[in-house]
């Protein structure tokens, strides 16, 4: 057979895909240790320099596959500022063969503090069966199991393959993807597809594949609380009149029940999917110390994935080291609400804002300022491309796959489903709860990372035998 004769999808066996990605995965860490050297971040205190860097590098390792009619780095605007490049490339479907979209980012978050990496942060470094660097997990892991996938069709159902491939390789994700709707509305012809592959998302272990089927959206708001119209002496006033500062403390405390759980009247909540997930492992994943007891109510991983939650993730108020006797005449205070799947943002934020406003103590006033909004997802499980998945990912990895959640939000993925309405989404990914992806010594476990390989390869195999015709 030469390469150019493609074998019936039937007489392609799981084990023939599990040896090509075998044969391949020393060349194909080598292009993970290349991408995870160049510390492209899509923040503006970094060179952009290296975010174009990053793309070149992604760009060269699509145009060496061979496959593709175009490769392209291309970039959108954000209001007045222009995004992050990204990577895109094309191959039509041919004979009525369903046509899939791969998306990876190839931004990566900040290292962080060096001191807290066992190995250099921007150095791949392979102990104890898991590489090491940042971007190993998140996301640049990804980007190698579409590679990996692509190399595995093209090398057993040969080059002339039917399935039609569409690449986006996003960079701005890590920045919050503030250019993405524009780039999706601009690139629509060379994206459109029958399914997305979103490889972003995690494992249920490192032997246990998962499908990412539900993710919490985001509302993000920024509060102004204000009892004064300037700073007093807090010995001559303190006792009478109230600080901005108190108030806000009080504010904020009535977020929460006495048990941890959101007071938030309004709100959706469901059930989520019932996995063994007891508090041993919530300590053990989260680093909960021992005197500290977990909140809220219900399954832990109802409370994780399908229950809404509230961080304050940032104060302004006077710092210790210039703190003085001082009543304060405003504080300010960013809350971050994670919403369940099948609530709106716009009708969140507002029962946010009701709640605020209704436990505002002394007269006191508050100014909204910035918000964020981010959509949640919950996936279509009944159509082909899902049922597909579910199966390559079980066959991959000799485990039955599972239907997960994920506490955070992926808000992109609401405009994939707005843009392309018709387009089956498949949130995988190749991490696992020990990656600690944004943490220091961030990681991807290399038998998940071979695992997360063969299935997308079988993915991509089993489709080039179907029809969408």
């Amino acid at each position: 057979m030469t390469s150019n004769e493609a074998p019936s999808e039937s007489t392609i066996s799981v084990e023939q895909v599990k040896q090509s990605v075998a044969n391949q995965f020393p060349a194909r860490l080598a292009d993970l240790s290349t991408l995870v050297r160049i510390p492209g971040i899509a923040w503006d205190a970094f060179d952009p320099a290296e975010l174009q860097r990053s793309a070149e590098a992604v760009k060269a390792l699509l145009e060496e596959l061979g496959i593709f009619e175009t490769v392209e780095i291309r970039s959108a605007s954000a209001g007045d500022k222009q995004g992050a490049p990204a990577v895109v490339a094309r191959r039509d479907a041919k004979n009525g063969k369903p046509h899939f979209l791969l998306y990876a980012h190839h931004d990566v978050q900040p290292p962080g503090s060096e001191d807290q990496w066992l190995s250099p942060a921007f150095e791949p470094t392979v102990r104890d069966g898991r590489i090491y660097a940042r971007g190993a997990a998140d996301d640049k892991a990804g980007i190698v199991a579409h590679l990996t996938a692509l190399r595995t069709l093209k090398q057993l159902a040969g080059d002339d393959f039917e399935v039609g491939i569409s690449m986006f390789i996003e960079g701005e994700e890590e920045a919050g993807s503030p250019s993405f709707r524009n780039f999706l509305n601009e690139n629509r012809e060379i994206l459109k597809s029958d399914a997305i592959v979103v490889a972003d998302s995690s494992n249920w272990t490192v032997d246990v594949p998962a499908i990412t089927t539900t993710l919490r959206g985001l509302v993000s708001q920024v509060i102004e609380v204000s009892t004064l119209d300037h700073a007093v002496h807090s010995g001559m006033y303190g006792g009478a009149v109230p600080d901005a500062t108190m108030a806000l403390i009080r504010v904020l405390a009535s977020l929460h029940n006495e048990d941890g759980s959101v007071a938030v009247q309004g709100l959706t909540s469901t059930e989520a999917a019932d996995l063994p997930f007891d508090e041993a492992t919530l300590r053990g994943d989260s680093g909960l110390l021992e005197t500290s007891t977990p909140i809220g109510r219900g399954s832990f991983l109802s409370r994780l994935w399908t229950q809404p939650s509230i961080t304050v993730i940032g104060i302004d108020a006077k710092t210790i080291d210039i703190s003085s006797n001082t009543l304060l005449p405003s504080a300010k205070a960013k809350i971050s609400m994670r919403i369940a799947p099948g609530d709106v943002p716009e009708r969140a934020l507002e029962k946010l804002r009701s709640h605020i406003l209704a436990h505002l103590p002394w007269g006191a006033r508050v100014e909204f300022g910035d918000i964020e909004l981010g959509k949640p997802f919950a996936s279509d499980t009944d159509g082909w491309a899902f049922k597909l998945a579910k199966q390559s990912l079980s066959d991959a990895f000799g485990t039955e796959s599972v239907e997960i959640g994920i506490g955070g939000s992926i808000p992109f993925i609401a405009d994939l489903t707005e843009v392309f309405p018709q387009a089956q989404i498949l949130v995988t990914g190749v991490e696992e709860p020990d990656g600690r992806a944004h943490s220091p010594n961030e990681s991807v476990h290399l038998d998940t990372l071979r695992g997360a390989m063969i299935a997308e390869s079988l993915i991509l195999l089993r489709a080039n035998g179907m029809s969408t015709q």
